[in-house]
């Protein structure tokens, strides 16, 4: 009997076709994306272009926190017009007539005080600084104020109130740490008793436009913190009084703490 030949299985060789036109067909897919993204939205780019034209042409903006008085519209960058019952002296180096006379008032009023060595009075050409001791103000590690230091306070406000000076509130701790729910560390406690301060004043009829809260936690001290003494002397809350011409600098530092060339500093 014959034996019956095994036919031999047909050998494709046009496999590579079916990867080919894979390839083909996600080339064309990417070539059409690439044109899709390319052809660009005449419309938004024309008002992309007027935004960036309109916001370039603009005159300049001051990023200060409290502007005082109104602005006048001119090409010049210095366009911030301060309103001030006093005029600017000819020599900045020298504390204004009404610094003087706001420093004696704030020494008059709080007096008591200044003999129990628990607040100072500062001044000099940038303007008028009380220091309050955080202790009357504040409990240990807290931002509420103490109802004893209301009428401090109060009459703190009522110097202040028929002035227009912006007036600046810094916070200032000790180097000790602090670490719980509603203070993380100094910076949140000196930040919230000076914004305590900030919201008493308001209260007592001075513009919120006019103040400013600053916090330096324990980076700003006046003594070293070596001895608890000294530490308590840092603990403090300073109610800065800006003299004219110097609002610019509110928010930037205390500023009793760096004087410029030829200032006076008196304190008391």
């Amino acid at each position: 009997m014959a034996r019956r030949k095994r036919h031999e299985e047909h050998e494709n060789h046009e496999r590579w076709l079916v990867s080919y036109a894979d390839f083909i067909t996600l080339l064309f897919a990417f070539f059409v994306v690439m044109y899709a993204l390319s052809s660009v939205n005449e419309g938004k780019y024309r008002v992309l272009s007027e935004s960036l034209v309109a916001a370039f042409r603009e005159p300049a903006r001051s990023l200060q926190p409290i502007q005082v008085g109104s602005q006048a519209h001119s090409n010049s960058s210095e366009n911030l017009v301060v309103k001030s019952p006093v005029p600017l002296l000819e020599s900045p180096t020298q504390p204004t007539e009404e610094m003087a006379r706001l420093a004696a008032a704030m020494r008059k009023a709080l007096a008591p005080l200044i003999k129990e060595g628990k607040v100072t009075v500062h001044s000099n050409a940038r303007g008028v600084v009380v220091d309050i001791n955080a202790s009357i103000l504040f409990p240990s590690g807290q931002a509420s104020i103490n109802p004893e230091a209301l009428p401090l306070l109060e009459r703190i406000a009522s110097v202040l109130v028929p002035l227009q000076y912006a007036i600046q509130v810094e916070g200032f701790t000790d180097d000790q740490p602090i670490h719980n729910a509603l203070y993380p560390s100094n910076w949140e406690l000196s930040g919230a008793r000076a914004g305590s301060v900030v919201r008493l004043l308001a209260t007592r009829g001075i513009a919120p436009q006019r103040m400013v809260a600053a916090g330096y936690g324990e980076f700003r001290p006046v003594a070293p913190n070596d001895t608890e003494a000294n530490r308590a002397r840092n603990r403090r809350v300073s109610i800065a009084v800006l003299a004219p011409g110097r609002h610019r600098t509110i928010g930037q530092t205390p500023i009793m703490e760096v004087p410029e060339p030829g200032e006076a500093h008196h304190s008391k």
